[in-house]
């Protein structure tokens, strides 16, 4: 439960590092892109399980928290870019 917590914890921050890397202006402000960021931090936390990269119950580091959270920013842009039109 605490791995979790942390996960969230630094996906407030990912989200964050996620929009200076990828600045612009997105449909849902920052409160999205922090949103984005806890998803991120937890998708590098379970792909890194699943692929070995972290013991179980272990968590994301801010990096592959940060290119979890640009992924997915990346992909949320693509895809509010194609339901506008």
């Amino acid at each position: 439960m605490f791995a979790f917590l942390w996960m969230c914890l630094i996906g407030l921050v990912a989200g964050a590092l996620a929009k200076l890397i990828m600045p612009g202006k997105d449909p849902g402000g920052i409160i999205v892109t922090m949103l984005l960021g806890i998803a991120g931090s937890l998708v590098a936390g379970f792909l890194g399980r699943a692929l070995g990269w972290y013991p179980e119950g272990g968590r994301a580091g801010l990096i592959a928290s940060v290119a979890g959270a640009v992924l997915l920013l990346a992909l949320y842009r693509v895809f509010i870019r194609r339901s506008a039109r």
